[in-house]
């Protein structure tokens, strides 16, 4: 046997399920079988393709017609272009402390993309107008980086998720200030899921400029897009797709992922079956909370992440049957997150665990 070969116990290994990420779960079948039908023939590179083409149909269907759409790699690729495009050499960006793209996408926005990032500590991971203008001043000041965006997470990195009024609030404090709304929507699905939203409503219909649209921890293999809502706020990101390594040649094979999440209603039913699995380990949790001191919800549950505070010996005895990582700011706090592939039996298994 070829030492790369797999072996037969590999092949029959039991399926093993993590906490830890939801970018930790496979690919959903639907989007495997969108690859293999991608698969055939030569079609132009680059984006010439004809399922590039029906991903911006599907785009313009989801959010509106002057929706632009542009198929990337992976959610920092994402986030760091449309911000690129958005914002002069010279720009920043307003954000909470806890968003990704300030804690979890090792300084990208600032070293590939130039923009220097304004983190603001919130309660919840959530900005509010009164919060973003803590650091929303010294406009025309040359000593001071130029605010050009205010960038949000939805949902955000606690798991919470802002409503269209919320969205609303900001994109209008933004504008008043000539800056543009970007949305880290990498688990945008998971909001609108909660709240009962289209994507639509939770974007374009609230004055979002641009939108990082999420895949891969919805069930992609690999695959995210930088949405255009408003042309003239990303000018010249055609270009810069290619400076910042995030432009396909076999873009089809991208874009065919993103085709079967989003034109019918796979990414609903793929986010809708997370966050309920959260909601069944959240009441578990809950029910822990009478027996085993020590055990609390941290922060609400509205899409698939559960955050929880665990004594010691209840999360050690639960990661040896479960990975799952503590949250590096609290200690205490640990992060549980359910995926499209996460089962009844799964979540069941990590509240016997939890229950010692």
């Amino acid at each position: 046997m070829s030492q790369h070969a797999a072996s037969p116990e590999a092949a029959t290994a039991p399926v093993s399920r993590a906490f830890a990420s939801d970018s930790w779960s496979g690919a959903h079948p639907e989007v495997i079988e969108a690859l293999a039908l991608a698969n055939t023939g030569h079609v132009p590179a680059y984006g010439g393709d004809p399922v590039t083409a029906r991903f911006q149909e599907v785009a313009r269907e989801l959010f509106g017609v002057e929706a632009e759409a542009f198929p990337v790699f992976n959610g920092t690729g994402a986030n760091v272009l449309a911000l690129q495009a958005a914002l002069p050499r010279w720009g920043a960006v307003i954000c909470a402390r806890t968003a990704h793209i300030n804690t979890d996408e090792a300084g990208a926005p600032e070293k590939t993309g130039g923009l220097k990032l304004f983190g603001i500590e919130t309660p919840d991971g959530k900005l509010t107008p009164e919060l973003v203008a803590r650091e929303a001043w010294g406009f025309g000041s040359e000593h001071r980086s130029q605010a050009g965006a205010v960038s949000i997470s939805q949902v955000t990195e606690l798991g919470t998720a802002y409503t269209p009024d919320e969205i609303r609030a900001l994109a209008d404090q933004a504008h008043e200030l000539g800056l543009v709304l970007h949305v880290d929507g990498s688990r945008l699905g998971n909001a609108a899921a909660h709240l009962g939203a289209s994507l639509r409503e939770l974007t374009t219909d609230v004055g979002v400029d641009l939108l990082s649209l999420g895949g891969t921890k919805n069930g992609l293999l690999g695959a995210e897009a930088v949405v255009v809502l408003r042309p003239e706020a990303a000018d010249g990101i055609r270009y810069l797709r290619k400076i910042d390594l995030q432009l396909a040649s076999k873009m089809r094979f991208i874009s065919a992922q993103l085709v079967a999440l989003y034109e019918g209603d796979l990414w609903l039913r793929s986010a809708t079956r997370a966050n309920e699995l959260a909601q069944r380990l959240a009441s578990g949790v809950r029910a822990l909370e009478e027996t085993v001191p020590g055990v609390r919800i941290a922060h609400p549950v509205e899409s698939n992440a559960v955050f929880v505070e665990l004594p010691a010996e209840a999360a050690t005895r639960a990661q040896s049957a479960f990975a799952f990582g503590a949250w590096p700011t609290q200690p205490g706090l640990y992060r549980l997150m359910c995926a499209f592939d996460t089962t009844e039996a799964d979540v069941d298994a990590l509240l016997t665990a939890l229950a010692g």
